[in-house]
């Protein structure tokens, strides 16, 4: 919209001095039209776009919320090869606001809640659940239609019908895989929306090259937790066959499998090899108290290693669900792979590849040129786009940075944050800065704060139940 909308005060600009004679009567059935579309209720309005359905209206004060389905191409390209219904969710305030496009990048939640800069504008919120998340998934699934151009123009047709009743300013968000989302949906389509606001959006330009990782694992929070979490680690792998028969003793009792990754001996291992990672992408130095010395008994070792990791990660059952980012960190995201060097030659497998955790009748084949393509863009392009990432978040090491071409655009780090960082999270200065323009972007910044960016807060008062911030326990490979 940005781009578009200079072109647009050109156009008015040639044109407004063109004949006058009809304006009045255009303006009055401008009007008329704006007030017939306000008498009627949102709901319908919203159904009466082709391809929209009803799953589900839940009462929450202050806003409706709508749980729908949305009638997408399984390819935009080929419009015409068939159809899919993608599950969207609406938190409806009022048309006269800006709206935020949010994704998580995996499936949507359909329990009403508010993104960080939805509070900040104080507007609606339009989620959508990524495709190939099931339900929305494509049947039969042509995995090769997965990709981030198509998951970009799913958010662009969704844009496009909303916006004519949404007429407002519009920002993109999510944060992990949401946040990179929203990122490949600007470099896709970036006169759509007015602002992207990604939150620790990790970024793997080349996917053979991650010594980033290694650097961060050196030097995140201090030598006495790098150490404690380096002993239990390796600790777990020392002891692997009395711990592995309590994790067979589990899998059994719990019908639990492994055919996707092989045995229960590469899932053991995944799950440990995880365990630094899942600690500082979820947990705060200040956790480090938690972690327990190596000398503990093996039912320690173990609840320490599966409270941080999760021993069901690696099974059918606990990868089935995430079959689509797998697929999509082998075919064109990239996924890390840290050298771990204390862990000596007590490891098997190393850090595994996405392959191993996607289905082998799913057939994969990476694309190196996607990733650097997408960074080019942000670097040269980056147009009002705030990137927020966490000091202690190990997906931070990868991330995505701004050259002489961009404009309007940041990238800031939350002191001391994990997985789980956010513009309230930042230092003041930088808080109050990200806050003005976030505000600016959506068309909404009180005239204190554009005198005075300072002055910036958020316009929504704080909701414990629809501002409260999940951040998902997931292994490592899982942004």
């Amino acid at each position: 919209m940005r781009k578009a909308l200079r072109w647009v005060l050109s156009f008015v600009l040639v044109i407004g001095t063109v004949a006058t004679a009809g304006a009045a009567t255009a303006a009055d059935r401008s009007a008329d039209q704006k007030t017939a579309a306000d008498t009627t209720d949102i709901k319908d309005r919203i159904l009466a776009i082709p391809g929209m359905s009803l799953i589900q209206e839940k009462p929450y004060e202050g806003y409706r919320y709508f749980v729908l389905n949305y009638t997408q191409p399984v390819d935009h390209r080929k419009p015409s090869k068939g159809t899919f219904q993608q599950r969207i969710t609406l938190l409806h305030k009022d048309t006269s606001r800006p709206t935020v496009f949010f994704t998580g990048g995996y499936n949507v939640s359909t329990t009403p809640s508010r993104s960080e800069p939805t509070r900040i504008i104080d507007g609606n919120q339009v989620s959508m659940e990524y495709r190939f998340f099931t339900p929305s998934r494509p049947q039969p699934a042509d995995w090769s239609k997965l990709d981030i151009w198509q998951a970009a123009s799913d958010q662009h047709r969704i844009f496009t019908a909303l916006k004519k009743i949404y007429p407002k300013n519009w920002l993109s968000t999510g944060g992990s895989k949401g946040g990179m989302t929203a990122t490949y949906f600007e470099r896709y389509y970036p006169r759509d929306m007015d602002g992207v606001v990604a939150y620790v959006a990790p970024n793997d330009v080349w996917n053979t090259e991650d010594s980033a990782y290694d650097r961060f694992f050196e030097r995140v929070g201090t030598k006495e937790c790098r150490d404690k979490l380096n002993a239990v680690q390796r600790e777990a792998l020392i002891r692997r066959e009395p711990l592995e028969k309590k994790f067979k003793e589990w899998a059994d009792a719990n019908g639990a499998t492994f055919n996707t990754i092989g045995t229960l001996d590469k899932a053991y291992e995944a799950t440990v090899l995880d365990f630094v990672w899942g600690f500082w992408q979820y947990s705060l130095l200040s956790d480090c108290d938690t972690i327990p010395a190596a000398t503990v008994s093996d039912q320690e070792i173990y609840d320490t290693v599966d409270t941080i990791s999760g021993f069901s990660a690696y099974t059918d059952q606990g990868l089935t669900t995430y079959t689509p980012y797998y697929y999509q960190a082998g075919t064109q995201l990239g996924s890390p792979d840290i050298k771990q060097p204390h862990l000596g030659n007590l490891s098997r497998y190393g850090y595994q590849p996405p392959r191993n955790f996607v289905p082998r009748d799913i057939p994969m084949r990476f694309n190196p040129l996607t990733m650097p393509d997408v960074d080019n863009w942000v670097r040269h392009h980056a147009n009002q786009m705030l990137f927020v990432y966490g000091q202690n978040d190990p997906w931070g090491a990868e991330r995505f940075r701004l050259g002489s071409g961009a404009r309007d655009s940041y990238v800031y780090v939350a002191p001391g944050a994990n997985h789980g960082a956010n513009v309230a999270g930042l230092v003041p200065d930088e808080q109050a800065k990200a806050t003005a323009r976030i505000l600016a972007w959506a068309g909404v910044a009180p005239a204190a704060v554009q005198k005075d960016e300072s002055k910036a807060k958020p316009l929504a008062p704080f909701d414990s139940k629809l501002d409260r911030q999940k951040v998902e326990r997931q292994q490592t490979l899982r942004p």
